[in-house]
């Protein structure tokens, strides 16, 4: 307690020479900068986190089986039937993807085509994210296709009652005439009847949804399918419903919550997030730099002080231990004021929104920076200040070199 006394004293004293006040003041500042951010970056990447998480509710479903050793279901219809007896499940239905090319007034666009059934907006909110047209023909007679903004722009395509959208296969069954190379193709033509937005590349740019039977037809399938897609019963835990399913499929299939269903999503912001994190880390082992140079500077002018300790009879543990503490000091309040001014920007931004997107705010769904503090991340940022404090303590503190003239 006598080393902490007199680090606190030293820290808050006015130096004899001005230059290690500033020295001093600067090493607090970087500290300070460098918590601060680490506090407001690490929040907003989870702002970002939950964004995804809410978007993804719109899309997936609350669970999805997929074969685990084939592509496709040899009977996804029967395989839905027995999903359905299961307690907590509320629709299962089939659904089946395969590559397309799209060709509409001329313009073709590679695409990914979605045949889905009766009840798919049971398992899906898609039709909450359309921005022109309807859903609701998909399902019906009329055969009707739902497009991603991002492919309706490409094609120049928009809602129409005229069926001018053309989706073109390989032919997957029966011969192929050489004279005719075309036969090796099948074309079916459907009406657009919606556009959607999702603000994900991945459906907005390239997925084509339309009605299963057309989608069967159009690739020579019956009964088979890619996928079965399920919805879950209000208050039914979804981890204890996966379970049950897989209990009753066994290993030949992959049953998926809506997390490891965009598993790769979560992980790529995961890892952004870290490395992100490890080079403000740098930063501020950078930034304790300026702390030894204060803390050298401190020993030079407290030389008298430690003379007269030493000479008193203070052992050599505690004046090195002097400054070790003096490091953590300066370190811990750098970050305290840095880890505070975090929490306040983050809290504020999170409630008030202050700093917006760029871009044009109409064609967006979010036009401020998502933002949500965790306390996790602020004891991470508090524990990697403490150990910088530390280590730059401990650095100087080797610097003192006892006894002084005893």
């Amino acid at each position: 307690m006598p080393a902490f006394r007199i680090a606190l004293r030293y820290l808050l004293a006015k130096k004899s020479h001005t230059a290690v006040n500033i020295i001093s003041y600067i090493s607090m500042a970087g500290i300070a900068v460098a918590a601060m951010a680490m506090v407001c970056v690490l929040s907003v990447f989870n702002g970002f986190t939950e964004l995804a998480s809410d978007r993804l509710s719109f899309v997936d479903p609350d669970v999805k089986v997929t074969p685990a050793n084939n592509y496709m279901i040899a009977d996804a219809d029967s395989l839905a039937a027995v999903i359905s007896d299961i307690d907590g499940v509320r629709v299962a239905v089939p659904t089946i993807q395969a590559e397309a090319l799209a060709i509409y007034d001329g313009v073709q666009l590679p695409v990914r085509i979605a045949g889905v059934p009766d009840g798919f907006g049971e398992v899906s909110a898609l039709s909450s994210l359309m921005i022109d047209g309807v859903m609701d023909t998909i399902t019906n007679e009329l055969g009707g296709a739902v497009i991603g903004v991002g492919t309706a722009v490409r094609l120049g395509a928009r809602p129409s009652m005229i069926p001018d959208l053309q989706l073109t296969v390989p032919r997957r069954l029966g011969r192929i005439n050489p004279a005719f190379p075309m036969s090796a193709f099948i074309t079916d033509t459907l009406m657009v009847s919606g556009v959607y937005r999702t603000n994900q590349p991945e459906f907005d740019n390239a997925m084509i949804y339309l009605p299963l039977r057309n989608a069967r037809e159009l690739l020579d399938y019956t009964t088979e399918g890619t996928a079965v897609e399920i919805a879950i019963e209000p208050g039914y835990d979804v981890g204890h419903v996966v379970k049950a399913i897989e209990s009753r499929l066994g290993d030949s299939y992959i049953v998926a919550d809506r997390l490891r269903q965009e598993s790769h999503s979560f992980r790529m912001i995961a890892i952004e997030k870290w490395i992100t994190f490890l080079m403000l880390v740098f930063v501020l082992v950078m930034a304790s730099f300026n702390i030894l140079s204060s803390l050298a500077m401190l020993i030079i002018e407290k030389e008298e002080s430690l003379r007269i300790l030493s000479a008193v009879g203070a052992p050599d543990s505690m004046l090195r231990r002097i400054f070790l503490d003096q490091g953590l000091l300066v370190a811990l309040a750098g970050g305290a004021a840095g880890i505070v001014t975090g929490v306040i920007l983050c809290l504020v931004q999170e409630h008030f929104g202050i700093i917006t997107l760029g871009g044009d705010h109409s064609q967006m769904s979010i036009v401020t920076y998502p933002c949500v503090l965790e306390f996790t991340d602020v004891l991470v940022t508090a524990g990697v200040v403490v150990v910088i404090g530390c280590i730059s303590g401990f650095i100087a503190s080797r610097s003192v070199r006892p006894p002084f003239g005893r």
